[in-house]
Parts: structure tokens; sequence; C-alpha cells
């Protein structure tokens, strides 16, 4: 017998698209449009999942979710929501919710978490979080990321830690290697030894040798005694090298010798020190490169690179710019003592098409400058630093490179329109704003992609389906500017074909 699945949501589209889905996966599927239909729904039959939406009017997803505890409450609820509510979906989990999806989702996602939640319900587990159990990814400590980029990170990161090789992780700076490496470590058999860290680029080369290696008494000037280097000291454990690429010729041939044969010698030693250590470095540097140009050894890069960690960029998982935010503001509310609720949507739209060079630790920093100088309930554009707010897209379009220029007259209005309910006595529509976020970003992404939709998505991170379901949602049609039978304007002229398969190649 298949198992039920009940949608939940106040928008059509989105009730159908997850309708077909989910039917072709041979679920058997109901709707409501909203959560009292939804709790009239459960009080009438047995079903095994529920989907929902979490903001909808009347009976929001975490209102839902405390009704349902009293009529069904094994039955496990994945929230959808977008980013703006982010941390109101955390704190439906604390509630009991099973998972929670932030918008734009993958298919290929929700089917996963979907599977997990009725194997869950199956074992008589409910509720576990999804990242839990023996098959599943853990969280990476420090580590924050909802992305499909993140998740396949995090199963890597399980595997590796539970064997014994030298890891080699490469990525930008501002990534997080380090809160890697540890993680790495603090699941692994060595958990009980020490983990050490250094900067190989941080520390002059006569000395960094000293650190690592450890010296005799009168080696050189100033050893008045002998001193044991990071790896004798965390003999058993990890020793985390960052920077490995900055490393001198000799410096190298010393890590070579260790990784291979397990052995040191002292500076100014004569004998071997045998130790046990695994080695975890990292580089944001390519080291092939560094190979070709004879600064790099290459058998010490096989060495190092027997198992591959890469960390992906913040601009290429921007989903996770939202709970990224709002978990640094709360953060930094809580430590200055500052009554800051959220992030106004015009600047959460800097965030998102901001391309953060220094990705997480630059996400990190605005954002504790921004709850230093505000002084609004929430965090406004004013508060961010002049370069998100300054930034501009790069885009393929010809035309002068300004936001309102590149915005036809009918967007533009709307878009004053939306804003403009900011100052409003009733408050903000929220969801009338993150509606409006996601239309633009879709018409500015088809506009840089020369209306090649498959290039578009990509810019977005979305597969096509997802994005071509968006185009359907906003009224953006192929061959059309719009659905709607609005005036077209000299600048919002722009045709959006179906893409041949020769255009894509």
């Amino acid at each position: 017998m298949s198992h039920r699945i009940l949608i939940v949501d106040d928008e059509a589209g989105m009730r159908e698209f997850l309708s077909i889905l989910l039917e072709r996966e041979g679920f058997q599927v109901e709707c409501a449009q909203d959560g009292d239909e939804a709790l009239r729904a459960v009080q009438q039959a047995r079903f095994d999942l529920i989907v929902s939406d979490l903001r909808m009017p009347t009976l929001d997803g975490v209102r839902l979710l405390e009704g349902l505890h009293k009529l069904q409450p094994e039955i496990p609820v994945i929230l959808i929501t977008a980013y703006a509510s982010a941390d109101s979906a955390i704190e439906a989990m604390k509630l009991g919710a099973y998972d929670y999806l932030t918008k734009p989702f993958r298919v290929e996602e929700i089917k996963a978490v979907i599977a997990r939640a009725l194997e869950a319900k199956a074992s008589r587990t409910p509720g576990v979080f999804p990242w839990s159990g023996e098959s599943s990814p853990q969280p990476v400590e420090g580590l924050i990321g909802r992305s499909p980029r993140m998740i396949e990170l995090y199963k890597l990161i399980s595997k590796v830690a539970t064997v014994s090789g030298t890891v080699l992780i490469t990525g930008e700076s501002g990534t997080g290697k380090e809160l890697v490496a540890r993680t790495i470590h603090k699941n692994s058999e060595r958990e009980t030894k020490p983990f050490l860290a250094i900067s190989c680029g941080a520390i002059p080369e006569s000395l960094l040798e000293s650190e690592l290696f450890g010296h005799m008494k009168g080696a050189f000037t100033g050893a008045v005694t002998a001193k044991e280097g990071l790896f004798e000291v965390a003999d058993g454990g990890t020793v985390f090298l960052d920077e490995i690429g900055e490393t001198s010729p000799a410096i190298q041939v010393k890590l070579l010798r260790i990784l291979q044969e397990r052995v040191f010698r002292r500076v100014g030693g004569t004998e071997d020190v045998e130790v046990d250590v695994r080695v975890v470095a990292a580089t944001h540097q390519d080291l092939q490169e560094l190979i070709h140009k004879g600064r790099f050894r290459e058998d010490l890069y096989y060495r190092l690179n027997v198992i591959p960690v890469h960390l992906p960029p913040l601009r290429e998982r921007r989903e996770d710019i939202p709970l990224l935010a709002m978990n640094f503001l709360a953060k930094y509310s809580e430590e200055n003592k500052r009554p800051i609720q959220g992030i106004a949507p015009e600047a959460m739209e800097l965030l998102l098409r901001y391309h953060w060079p220094g990705n997480v630790r630059e996400l990190e920093n605005a954002i504790e400058r921004a709850v230093a100088l505000g002084t609004a309930a929430v965090l406004t554009p004013d508060c961010l630093p002049d370069q998100l707010r300054d930034h501009r897209p790069e885009t393929t379009d010809p035309r002068p490179q300004t936001r309102d220029h590149r915005l036809g007259a009918e967007e533009q209005g709307l878009r004053s329109e939306v804003w403009s309910l900011k100052s409003s006595p009733g408050g903000v529509d929220l969801d009338a704003v993150v509606s409006r976020v996601e239309r633009d970003l879709i018409l500015d992404a088809l506009r840089q992609a020369g209306g090649v939709q498959k290039r578009a998505a990509q810019i977005l991170g979305l597969s096509f389906e997802s994005f071509r379901y968006r185009m359907k949602k906003h009224g953006i049609e192929p061959g059309n500017r719009t659905s709607d039978h609005k005036p077209q304007t000299a600048d919002s002229t722009t045709e959006f074909e179906e893409p041949s398969e020769t255009k894509d190649e």
C-alpha cells in the first residue's frame, strides 16, 4: 500500500507542482489550501506525512504543527519556507517538525527528505533530525547551510572522519576549512588526543620548522632548552596545516618524510622521532598550478591529496545566505544586547545579490557591523557596508548597469509599491516582498543569460524544471515578458524564447 501524503499550501501552483511530483513517485496525495482545512482532513483520514508551507493565512505552519500534535502526533511534518522566515522554521523544528526546506528547493532534495521522513516513521522514530543516524550526514559544528552542496559536504565529512587517510581541504579564504578539520578530528578515533593547528603562511620559515618539528638545546641562537614540536605534542592526534601552499621547499621535504615514514628529526637533532599523527592540510591556492611553477613538490601533493575535500564559496550556495545571516544576527544581537528582530527585505536582497569574495567570514563581519550600527527593530540597508549597497550584479545587457535602468517601468512601479509597505501602519506584506524579489532575480538571470532559460537556471543554482516552474508562477512565459496584459515599455521588450538544444550546448 502506497503512503498517503497531505500537501498544505495556499498557492495553487505549489500544490499542483508537488501533487504531480509525488504522484509520479507512487504516493497517494491529497491537498489543503490552509491549516484549518488540513486539520479537518487529518480528523477524517490518516496520513503518513504532511508537507506544509510555513506562512499561510488564518493558520500558519507552526500553529498547524501544534494542532497536529493533538490529533496525530506521530505524523512527520516537513515545512517549506521562504528565506525571510527561516528562523521561524528552525523554531518549528524545535516544536517537532521533522525537517524544513528553503525555497527554492530542488526536486531531488524534497524527494530525499520525504524518503528519510517516511523511513523514520516506519522505524518508530518520528521527529528525528534528518542528519542523525548511520546513513545520514552529521552537520559540521560551526558550518551552517542546507543547500545541496552543503548536504553533500556533510555526507563526505562523516565518511572521512571514520578513516585514517591524510586529508587535503581546498576552498577560498573564509569558507570554514579549519571548522571542517576540527570536525573530522572530533568524529574520529583520535578524538581524545590533541588537535593542533598552525598557519604555515603566518610564521617565518626559520620559526616554522622549529614549531612543527621542535629543536634541540643549542640548535640556534636563543635555543636555551630543547623543545617539542607540534607533531611530537600531537602524537596520537591530528595536526592541521593551514595554507600548506605557503611552505618552503625545505619544509616540504620534511613533511613528505613524516607522511611517508611517520618519523622526523628535531632541528639540530641526530635521532629520528617516531609519531602517529593524522595530517589534515588546507589551502586556498591551486597546488597543481604551484607544482607547474616549481613552488610545490608533486610527490608531497599526492601524499596530501589522499582524501580531497572541497568547500564551495558562498556565491555558489546563495540559498544558504538567509540562514547564515539570521544565525549571525541572533548571535550578535544577544552578545551586544540589541533588540533586533530580523532583516528588512531590501537588506536581505542586498545580501543575496552580493558576490561575497570573503565568503562566510565576510558575511559574519557584515552582520556584526550592522548589528552594532542598527537602531531599528530590523536591519536595514543603511546598516550594511558600502560595498554591499554599491554592488551591481554582472550582466551581459549592453544598457547601463544601474538597477533602476534595467527594470522596466512596470517593474519599477510594482517594486516601489511593494517596498512602500514597510512604512504602512499595517506592517509589511512579507509574502509579496519575497515574491517580488524572486521574480526580479528570475528576470535579471534571463537578461544575463540572453534569454536562454537553461543558462539562467544555472545562474540561480536551480534545476531547469524548477526554473520553468518559477517562470510560470510569476507569469513569465517563453516569448512574452509576462502573462498579464499590461502595456510593454521600451525597456521591457526582451523576449525569453524557449532555448533549442544547440543554443544551450
